[in-house]
């Protein structure tokens, strides 16, 4: 997942989040590496990004996401959607400020049509795939229920027009929340919808995910990732990529990414340029 911070002189500082095992057990070589201070759960500490050096690699622990308790649905501005999976609360993190933002909870979703936290085993009663009425128990629907948040700017600079929209449910489906809401809202769609026809060579399976990243040009990138299963888990061993030019009905094939990366996660993908 990745995160942006900004210099004085405008220019974005990206950070990727990785698992800490992953930190742990990957190989540098001789690059040097800056272990910055483990920011603490106070709001007293914060980080200076402004003083970091281009080219250079950073670590920072952050010790609210050392649980296993937590999932990220996203990130965006500077900070990072966080849910509890015990009690489905979600917040806004600003890891580098350590201040947060409260969100509505799972219980309060549009599929929600009760929850009982003290009814164990069968603690939510909701409308399932099929817009069934049933029942699930709470570790299901918090592990489960939430695919994605995102927000439109940060709180702290604009607070009245601040939106986040999650997306929600085995329908996936899209449900919003302005400040001073107590319940996410479903989304109603509003304007046109452009239509157009996948490539006819994209396999279609469980094996090859498919990411789609937005271009500042209005252009639309669709990642395909092709895996294999070994053991327990997928192995990835090759990446297609198309583009999908504003205002036209047929996706072309991306051979070269020219100065630009894709970052790419099941919660946030990204379209950057190197310099």
């Amino acid at each position: 997942m990745e995160l942006e911070t900004s210099k004085p002189n405008g220019n974005k500082i990206p950070w990727l989040l990785l698992p800490e095992e992953t930190v742990q057990n990957h190989s540098y070589e001789d690059k040097e590496i800056h272990h910055l201070m483990q920011l603490a759960d106070a709001d007293d500490e914060t980080l200076d990004t402004c003083a970091l050096e281009e080219k250079d690699i950073y670590h920072v622990m952050l010790p609210e996401m050392q649980s296993y308790n937590k999932f990220i649905h996203g990130s965006g501005h500077g900070w990072l959607i966080v849910q509890c999976i015990s009690d489905g609360t979600m917040q806004m993190l600003n890891p580098f400020t350590n201040r947060s933002f409260d969100l509505p909870p799972v219980s309060t979703l549009p599929d929600i049509i009760d929850y009982q936290p003290d009814n164990h085993g069968n603690e939510y009663t909701l409308w399932d795939f099929h817009d069934i009425r049933s029942t699930v128990d709470r570790d299901k629907v918090h592990r489960f229920q939430v695919y994605k948040v995102i927000i439109n700017s940060s709180p702290e600079h604009d607070i009245e027009n601040f939106m986040a929209v999650v997306i929600f449910g085995p329908n996936q489906r899209l449900a919003f929340y302005k400040p001073g809401n107590m319940r996410w809202t479903r989304a109603g769609l509003k304007g046109g919808i452009h239509e157009t026809r996948s490539p006819s060579e994209i396999p279609v399976g469980p094996l090859e995910p498919k990411y789609l990243i937005g271009c500042a040009n209005g252009s639309l990138l669709m990642l395909v990732r092709y895996t294999v299963r070994k053991s327990k888990e997928d192995e990835t061993f090759k990446f297609d990529i198309y583009e999908l030019k504003r205002n036209r009905k047929e996706w072309s094939t991306l051979d070269n990414l020219g100065n630009y990366i894709l970052v790419i996660g099941f919660n946030s993908s990204e379209f950057m340029c190197l310099f």
